[in-house]
């Protein structure tokens, strides 16, 4: 089966086509650097940290830009609240996203480009727009600069929205408002204000709107046309409607293929810290570790909404655990075990399926099964055969435990310890059982399970795995 996507755009399900051969171009919208990370936010990295991954097992040399927006209206009203630099307000949380996506196993992008790090490639953008006459600066308008949608015939073709019927752009306050020709143009340029960060432009102080910084940054870095362009569903419009209007009035063809991830709600309700809903990173890792909150965010199809509960995020740490297991015990029976070269074709063919992780995962989880029946048959070379392939899947969706970051040698010794301590606990809790005592084997279990060992009675003896840290 060829690579299918989704494409917002055209609504079906399109064969996907690299502008060039062998590379692919990806720009996702990144974090607005408001507020630390909820899972929600993080939930979009997972999903297109394994559309990256993916790509580049297929061969594909894969150019992955995520942009930060660095200001907007409420980065500033954060930091006037805490009465400190608004610039403050964006490292401090900038660092805090990063942390995430490095916490998560994401990949880090090719380039993180920052909106104000790019206003001469914005005003050069502005220019081309208002002197082809799809973007204007009002007499009164102070310095704003607003794109005239009316301009554009095709605006509203990626939200499939008539213009007609679309609500004010709202993105200004009323007396820049009163400034535009219709309500519904949106602001390329916000005039300055006082006690607000501003940049020098041709029309005056201001600093950039939302939408005009992704335009600049997407193209300086992939060019005028490329391959991807992802982000959350909530994105689509006005923010993604207005990079089509902005970028092809200008000439650029843009992004070639749309696609969006769907929310992550709590009881039906979007998360958003304004609904007092959001769960933090930090919070979410103190019921499981990065890993297992990374096979929770993926496991569901990224255009499907998944909605959070406590015991859906339990039972996908179970689910991997089931997974991270067998790949232990199997090193207990055949030692090293190396990923396989290839992946299963059904497992291919799942992903190459716009991305149906589900599905994918199926594949895996059929593979463990197999290998247990294998470990119990005390068949070495079939369980080294299906750990491998295991591995080699799991290390597609950025999930294999044996390998980073999930795995690291710079422990202090501290598994060595482990590996010795352990077994010496079995042994005794072995002895106890022999004896009766079945009170002193149970505390034993229990005890190592408080301190995050799972201990398992098969046919030939206990097995144990770290279920923690």
């Amino acid at each position: 089966m060829s690579l299918r996507f989704y494409d917002t755009r055209a609504r079906e399900v399109r064969t996907f086509t690299p502008l060039r051969a062998g590379c692919v171009s990806i720009y996702l919208c990144g974090a607005t650097v408001q507020a630390p990370p909820h899972i929600g936010h993080i939930r979009s990295g997972v999903h297109f940290d394994i559309l990256r991954r993916w790509l580049t097992f297929q061969g594909y040399r894969v150019t992955f830009c995520r942009n930060v927006t660095d200001i907007d209206d409420k980065i500033i009203a954060n930091a006037e609240d805490e009465g400190i630099p608004w610039w403050e307000v964006s490292e401090r949380n900038l660092r805090a996203f990063t942390a995430a996506y490095d916490t998560l196993g994401c990949l880090p992008p090719s380039v993180e480009p920052r909106a104000t790090g790019h206003v001469p490639e914005m005003i050069t953008l502005m220019r081309r727009l208002v002197d082809g006459g799809h973007a204007y600066v009002p007499e009164d308008g102070a310095g704003s600069v607003y794109f005239d949608v009316r301009s554009f015939p095709d605006y509203g073709a990626l939200s499939n929205q008539r213009l007609d019927h679309m609500r004010a752009a709202g993105d200004t306050d009323a007396e820049q408002e009163r400034a535009k020709r219709d309500p519904r143009d949106f602001a390329l340029w916000k005039c300055a204000r006082p006690g607000e960060p501003s940049w020098e432009t041709p029309w005056g102080e201001g600093r950039p709107g939302w939408h005009l910084e992704c335009s600049a940054m997407a193209t300086k870095y992939l060019g005028s046309e490329f391959d991807i362009h992802a982000g959350g569903v909530d994105l689509v419009f006005p923010h993604h409607e207005n990079e089509i209007a902005q970028s092809q009035a200008a000439g650029d063809p843009f992004a070639r293929y749309w696609l969006h991830n769907g929310l992550l709600t709590v009881g039906g309700s979007k998360m958003s810290k304004s609904e007092g809903n959001s769960l933090l990173i930090p919070v979410i890792l103190t019921k499981v570790r990065p890993v297992e909150l990374r096979y929770y965010l993926g496991q569901a199809h990224y255009r499907s909404v998944l909605d959070y509960s406590d015991e859906a995020l339990y039972e996908a740490a179970a689910a991997y655990q089931r997974l991270e297991g067998f790949l232990r015990r199997a090193q207990d029976l055949v030692g090293s075990v190396e990923p396989a070269s290839r992946v299963p074709e059904d497992f291919a063919a799942a992903l190459d399926d716009d991305l149906g992780v589900p599905a994918a995962l199926a594949v895996v989880h059929g593979l463990v099964r197999d290998g247990n029946t294998a470990l119990s048959a005390g068949d070495k070379e079939r369980v080294a055969e299906l750990a491998g392939q295991v591995r080699q899947t799991l290390a597609v969706l950025g999930l294999d435990p044996l390998a980073q970051p999930w795995v690291s040698g710079d422990d202090g010794g501290l598994r060595q310890i482990v590996n010795a301590l352990v077994p010496l606990a079995l042994e005794q809790r072995q002895a106890a059982r022999a004896r009766r005592d079945y009170a002193t084997a149970d505390e034993i279990r229990d005890r190592l399970s408080a301190a995050g060992v799972t201990v398992e009675d098969t046919p030939n003896g206990p097995r144990w795995v770290l279920s923690h840290g």
